[in-house]
């Protein structure tokens, strides 16, 4: 049987997993709260413990950091904290090794170098050249809607978003090879945060589980293999990712292609399913507020109907604070970690070498002193508050700061605009929303279900069921206890 504890790249046994995979209880202990549910449980470390807090269980201990200081302390300190990728290593030179072998799994020098030769593909430069791709890609999403059709907008923007990933990432000459790709890369993603309880449990379950993703892994390595050398020996330039990455050298030399296969697929899982569940909460919480969805429909007709490009981005005000504020109340990222490198003291918490430390997104978003009404969504606070790096952080701060930030907020900007001047989305009433985090990702667990109707300017909330109503403040939000009621 497989040891799978020993391919967990997390320093520890400790594995940021999905309740769902805990099937039968056997991994037992306190820090198995932190997994069932990250929100509550680090609401419940924050009352009980305040501003730095620790979770023990089972011989182990889980550190967390909920302020704005702490998030400096860790996010600044390259050198006394590290990064490391959630995925199993795989053995040495195999292609799960070199899958999860990309930025968020180097640190020190390695990681500087690379980062600056990857930077070539998301530079000043580089990202405005992506904005056709976007346009098109999004024209080509409304073509397939039409009005009275109800959908699930966070299936549909998921599947969008993988479109999108992939074209960015592998161009739009090869496209089925491109989306064949990218599915298979948010395939790994997926069979990686299943397997990681292995670390926890060994079993012939675990060790089949472990088994399949060594081999799909090899699978998924040899496709991004043979879109590299497809890239390669293109003679015509091409305006996506892997072409500049393929492009980008410094006095070292450039970047290999055992680096490439690492920095691609973990570029595609960093930027995915975060920006796709960004747009569903983002349209969700529109729907629920009629007043903000008002103002910024009047923001968009100044459009005209156009696309968002140039400076007519810049004169998108509102367009900007929704999605800031929807990133706020409902980040895609809700925790993320830094293991220390030393013995050292964060706040009153005295770190061991090699202790995870887990720091919010969350958390931080909705302190009282930081935001007033923090679980209100008011993207007109945007006007009077400029909050430091690591007070708000949907991209991380610090010198490992989301390299694929500005191409996020493209694509959010770009997007946004053209999907709501086009349509309205109305939410079905007393739909169950609810979401859970699930690794280290904010999204949606249930449908989100959306009846899209030709853009008339006339908004209407709808009752709304579900989690949601704990996550952020709803006028129309029903709990449970009341409609039982």
């Amino acid at each position: 049987m497989v040891d799978v504890r020993s391919q967990w790249s997390v320093v520890g046994d400790f594995v940021p997993t999905h309740a769902n995979s805990l099937k039968d209880g056997r991994a037992s202990g306190t820090l198995m709260e932190f997994p069932a549910d990250p929100i509550a449980c680090m609401q419940r470390l924050f009352r009980e413990q305040g501003d730095y807090a620790t979770l023990h269980g089972d011989g182990q201990k889980l550190s967390f950091v909920f302020c704005a200081e702490g998030n400096h302390q860790v996010l600044s300190d390259p050198v006394n904290f590290h990064s490391r990728f959630f995925a199993l290593r795989g053995g040495r030179n195999s292609p799960q090794r070199r899958l999860s072998s990309g930025l968020l799994s180097m640190n020190g020098e390695e990681h500087r170098r690379n980062r600056r030769l990857v930077m070539d593909a998301f530079s000043k430069r580089a990202v405005p050249l992506y904005a056709s791709t976007i346009v098109n890609l999004t024209e080509e999403l409304l073509s397939k809607w039409e009005p009275g059709q109800t959908v699930d907008i966070n299936h549909e923007m998921t599947e969008f978003m993988l479109r999108v990933t992939s074209s960015i990432l592998f161009g739009v000459d090869n496209p089925e090879m491109a989306y064949r790709i990218g599915r298979m890369t948010d395939q790994w993603v997926r069979m990686n945060h299943e397997a990681g309880i292995g670390a926890m449990i060994s079993s012939p379950e675990t060790a089949e589980r472990y088994n399949e993703l060594l081999g799909f892994a090899a699978e998924l390595d040899a496709e991004i293999a043979a879109m590299i050398d497809l890239r390669r020996h293109k003679k015509t330039s091409s305006h996506d990712a892997l072409s500049m990455l393929l492009a980008a050298h410094d006095g070292e030399g450039s970047i290999t292609d055992e680096q490439l296969i690492g920095h691609t697929a973990l570029l595609f899982a960093a930027s995915h399913l975060t920006t796709a569940h960004t747009f569903a909460w983002t349209i969700f919480l529109l729907s629920q507020h009629p007043r903000i969805m008002t103002d910024l429909h009047h923001e968009l007709e100044t459009l005209e109907g156009a696309a968002p490009l140039g400076a007519a981005l810049d004169r998108l005000d509102l367009t900007e604070r929704v999605i800031k504020e929807s990133m706020r109340c409902l980040p895609a990222s809700a925790y993320s970690q830094r293991f220390s490198t030393c013995q050292q003291k964060l706040g009153n918490l005295e770190l061991c070498t090699g202790e995870t430390v887990i720091f919010s997104q969350f958390m931080t978003h909705h302190r009282s002193d930081l935001y007033v009404d923090p679980y209100a969504f008011q993207p007109e606070r945007w006007k009077t508050i400029s909050p430091s790096p690591y007070a708000y952080l949907p991209f991380g701060a610090g010198p490992r700061m989301c390299i694929g930030a500005a191409l996020g907020m493209l694509i959010l900007k770009t997007v946004m605009p053209m999907l709501l001047s086009r349509f309205k989305f109305q939410l079905q009433p007393y739909a169950e929303i609810s979401g859970r985090v699930i690794s280290t990702m904010l999204g949606p667990i249930t449908p989100v279900p959306m009846t899209i109707e030709a853009q008339d300017g006339k908004f209407e909330s709808v009752p709304v069921r579900g989690n949601i109503g704990e996550l952020v403040d709803l006028a129309g939000y029903v709990s449970n206890q009341s409609q039982a009621a």
